[in-house]
C-alpha cells in the first residue's frame, strides 16, 4: 500500500463498514489492505520491520558453501518465502544447481503446505510435511526418530526458534542455521509510531500480525516510547488483536495479550475472521424506530453507513453508556477532545452529529438537563440497568 491509510472505494460496502484496521505486515501488506478495503474496512499500514536483501547477506553465502561442501543428513524449510530466497540467492552466486542437488539427496522436512509448495516447486520431494504448520510438532518427530550424531540444516526465519535449536543439540545432533533473511527496523519508523499512537488512542478498531517479528518489533517500540503499558491495556479491552496463527501470537501472549486466530493460517480466513468478529463487538440499540449499529469511525443506521466525525463519535458512545437515560452537557464536554469548558461545544458537535445520522430525531434535547438516545419503549426495560 503506497498510502499509510487507506479508504475503501464502496461507500456503504461490505462488513468491515465503519471500521480501521492496523497492519503491520512487511510483506503481502498489499494484499491484506486490499482484502480488508474490499470488505468496506478503512486500513492503516505501517510495516513494523523491513526485510534484509537475500543476496547481500554473507552469512547465507558462507552456510550455503558449508552445506554444499558437508551434507547434512536432514534440512529443515521453515517459510515459503525463506526457501524460495535461498534458491534465487544461490542462483545469483552461481551455486544454484550445486544446491538444490544436495537438496535432492538429503531428508527433507517442510513446515507446512505453503512450504512444501515451495519445496516442490523446485523439483524437490519433501520427506514429511506437518498439516499444523507447527515448529513444535517437526521437533516431536526428529526427536522420536532420534537426532544423536546426525547433521540437521535448518532454515531460520529472522527470529530465533523457542527451544527448537536447544532442544536438537541436547539429543546430540548437530545444527547448522542457514540465516536465509532477517528482520531488521524499519528505515522510516514514523509510520510505526503513528499506527502505535492510533491504537493507544483507540483510533483503530483491529490491530493484524502476519509474523512474530512484527508483533516483538512493535512491542519493542511501543517500550522504547514508553508506551508499553498504554498498547497493552488497548489491546487487552477496546482493540482486537488478531493473528494469522499460534507463531505469531507468541509475543503478545508473552504480555497476557489474547489475540483471536483464523483456523486455517492464511491471509483470506484471517480477513474473514475479522469480518466475524468486529460487527459482533459493535452496540446495536433500537432508537426512534431505527436499528442504529455503533462503529469504529461510523455508524450503520437501517443498514446505511454514516461517516461521523471523531468529536460526534465520541458523544454518541458517551450516550450509548446508558441509553434512554439524560446524559448531562458537562458530562459530554468531557467527552470531547480539547473542548475545554465552553459548553458550546458540545451544542455544535451534538448538531453535526445529527446531520451526520441522517435522523435527527435519534438524539432528543432535555431542556436545561442534556441529551438522551431515544430508546425505542420496548427496549427500556432491556437497558434500564445498563
Amino acid at each position: 500500500m503506497d498510502d499509510e491509510q487507506q479508504r475503501p472505494a464502496g461507500k456503504d460496502c461490505g462488513p468491515l463498514a465503519g471500521f480501521t484496521v492496523g497492519v503491520t505486515a512487511a510483506r503481502r501488506a498489499d494484499e491484506l489492505g486490499a482484502l480488508l478495503q474490499r470488505r468496506g474496512a478503512v486500513v492503516q499500514h505501517a510495516p513494523a520491520l523491513r526485510i534484509v536483501p537475500l543476496a547481500d547477506d554473507s552469512e547465507l553465502l558462507a552456510a550455503t558453501k558449508e552445506l554444499i561442501d558437508q551434507a547434512p543428513d536432514i534440512v529443515v524449510a521453515t517459510t515459503a518465502i525463506g526457501f524460495r530466497g535461498w534458491i534465487e540467492a544461490a542462483d545469483g552466486w552461481g551455486l544454484g544447481e550445486a544446491l538444490l542437488g544436495r537438496l535432492g539427496g538429503v531428508e527433507l522436512l517442510a513446515r507446512g503446505p505453503k512450504v512444501k509448495g515451495a519445496v516442490r516447486a523446485q523439483g524437490l520431494t519433501e520427506e514429511w510435511s506437518p498439516s499444523s504448520e507447527s515448529m513444535a510438532e517437526v521437533l516431536d518427530r526428529l526427536l522420536e526418530e532420534g537426532v544423536e550424531g546426525r547433521r540437521i540444516a535448518v532454515q531460520l526465519h529472522g527470529e530465533p526458534l523457542p527451544g527448537f535449536v536447544e532442544s536438537l543439540r541436547a539429543a546430540g545432533a548437530e545444527v547448522v542455521g542457514v540465516p536465509v533473511y532477517r528482520w531488521m527496523p524499519p528505515e522510516d519508523i514514523g509510520p510505526v509510531d503513528r499506527l502505535l499512537d492510533a491504537t493507544v488512542t483507540r483510533g483503530l478498531d483491529a490491530l493484524t500480525f502476519t509474523s512474530a517479528p512484527a508483533a516483538a518489533s512493535l512491542l519493542s517500540r511501543a517500550e522504547d516510547r514508553g508506551l508499553l503499558a498504554e498498547l497493552l491495556a488497548a489491546l487487552h479491552h477496546d482493540v482486537l488483536p488478531a493473528c494469522v496463527g499460534p507463531v505469531t501470537a507468541l509475543p503478545l501472549q508473552a504480555h497476557g495479550i489474547d489475540t483471536v486466530q483464523p483456523e486455517r493460517f492464511r491471509l483470506g480466513p484471517l480477513v474473514q475472521l475479522l469480518c466475524q468478529e468486529l460487527p459482533g463487538r459493535a452496540r446495536t440499540l433500537p432508537i426512534a424506530g431505527h436499528r442504529v449499529e455503533i462503529r469504529g469511525h461510523a455508524v450503520m443506521v437501517d443498514g446505511a453507513l454514516r461517516p461521523v466525525p471523531p468529536a460526534g463519535m465520541s458523544l454518541l458512545r458517551t450516550l450509548s453508556r446508558r441509553p434512554g437515560w439524560v446524559v448531562a452537557r458537562a458530562e459530554l464536554l468531557r467527552a470531547l477532545p480539547g473542548a475545554g469548558r465552553d459548553e458550546h461545544a458540545v451544542e455544535t458537535a451534538m448538531a453535526r452529529l445529527r446531520t451526520a445520522l441522517g435522523a435527527p430525531k435519534l438524539i432528543q434535547t432535555v431542556v436545561k438537563r442534556g441529551y438522551r438516545l431515544a430508546l425505542d419503549p420496548a427496549a427500556d426495560s432491556k437497558y434500564a440497568d445498563v
